[in-house]
């Protein structure tokens, strides 16, 4: 019986294809269908009641699997309950001893419209695994409230070179101000990548500014970023940016 319905919510959650597809259509099956177009009721509202009720049932349960995979699919199709059914069912998986479980348990977190939910985010940007911190990371960007910088400010030292580039790139996503020195710091990490995350979202969001941080990138110690770099300063030589609503660093990194 949990194998029957485990198999109804993996095809709800879209990541495994339904048995009977790989099958070709029966005599019967046809006969069948043939029936249930001629009027023949094959479900009413009520007994699909009861088989949500036993998918969820049989949800629940499997968010205890020993398979982290099962679990996480578990977690994908938990997140579509109400929020008030949902919340605490994905708060409880935060605690599990799989990072990728956890991690999953937050992007599905994100996906409720609860004010609990930015709370919990904050508390697994400390979480010890890098794939957890970067779907915290990813959550409170996709928020509605604004991200305290101050916050953010821990990650310019992360040990994982994975999580500084996605926090360069996440900040390239956003308007929010103050954010130019805190990339124009990152522009100097020890990581290549997380330079160039850095300086590609100085373009994106300071275009008037960037040359200079460009001409410095020509001089870095990596040959691939001197290339891009240079290839960036040629495209801004062909077109340069002169929009008089460009926002400065100086208004951004000074505070106003």
């Amino acid at each position: 019986m949990g194998d029957r319905f485990r198999l109804v919510y993996l095809k709800s959650t879209g990541t495994e294809k339904p048995v009977l597809d790989e099958f070709s259509p029966s005599p019967d099956r046809d006969k069948n269908l043939k029936a249930g177009s001629a009027g023949i009721q094959t479900s009413s509202p009520l007994s699909e009641t009861l088989s949500s009720q036993m998918i969820l049932k049989q949800a629940k349960l499997d968010l205890e699997h020993p398979d982290p995979k099962v679990r996480i699919l578990a977690i994908q199709y938990v997140q579509k309950e109400n929020p008030s059914t949902a919340l605490p069912l994905l708060q409880e998986v935060l605690t599990d001893q799989d990072p990728e479980v956890r991690a999953q348990g937050i992007l599905s977190l994100t996906q409720l419209q609860d004010p609990a939910v930015s709370p919990l985010l904050k508390k697994y940007l400390e979480d010890h695994d890098p794939r957890v911190r970067i779907a915290a990371l990813r959550g409170l960007f996709k928020r509605t409230e604004k991200v305290d910088l101050k916050l953010l400010l821990q990650f310019l030292s992360d040990e994982s070179p994975w999580v500084r580039r996605k926090m360069a790139t996440l900040l390239g996503w956003t308007q929010m101000e103050g954010v130019f020195p805190i990339l124009v710091e990152m522009s100097k990490d020890h990581n290549v990548e997380v330079r160039k995350a850095a300086l590609f979202s100085l373009m994106t969001l300071y275009p008037e500014e960037i040359e200079d941080r460009l001409l410095d990138a020509m001089n870095d110690t990596d040959e691939n970023l001197r290339k891009w770099a240079k290839k960036a300063l040629e495209k801004i030589a062909v077109s340069p940016v002169k929009e008089k609503g460009s926002r400065s660093g100086k208004d951004q990194g000074e505070g106003r």
